[in-house]
């Protein structure tokens, strides 16, 4: 298990960084990194001897976190920044139909389900608006203001994947 980062190289995380109750001084949970977020490697160990650990400093959060390998990328590696996260709040900026029959109107509320960062016209993302889980570029979605982020997504069972 050899590392594939050395002490002193600059790293990108892929993933946010939450604590998973190793982080001292945070709640369980807790935002801690973004993802695309660039640190240096600072110590590499290992965990239940098949893991590696990566001790990362990130200068902008002035914060040291343990990161596994796959949650990195070399500085130079390819890398997509998207607008949204996966659980992220959004709303419909614009009318999404699929074959005509309209599934969300401009304003609706979804949730992100997943990020596709690597498709030919850019970014899209798996939203999950009330009864539906569509696929979506980035520019038909806008920020859900914060006074509105606590409201709940209809829990009501997903019926179609659109691409």
């Amino acid at each position: 298990m050899l590392p594939r980062f050395e002490y002193g190289q600059t790293v990108r995380v892929t993933r946010n960084v939450r604590n998973d109750g190793t982080f001292p001084g945070k709640e369980v949970g807790d935002f801690l990194i973004r993802r695309g977020s660039m640190g240096i490697v600072r110590d590499v160990g290992s965990y239940l001897q098949d893991q590696l650990i990566y001790s990362v400093y990130f200068l902008q959060e002035d914060m040291i976190v343990g990161c596994r390998e796959e949650e990195l990328l070399g500085e130079d590696e390819h890398w997509v920044d998207s607008k949204f996260e996966v659980r992220e709040k959004v709303r419909c900026a614009i009318t999404l139909a699929v074959g005509g029959e309209i599934r969300a109107e401009p304003g609706t509320k979804g949730e992100i389900l997943r990020v596709l960062r690597d498709l030919p016209g850019g970014v899209q993302y798996h939203l999950h608006v009330p009864g539906w889980v569509l696929q979506v570029p980035e520019s038909a979605l806008e920020t859900l203001p914060l006074e509105e982020q606590g409201s709940e997504i209809d829990a009501e069972e997903s019926k179609e994947d659109v691409s």
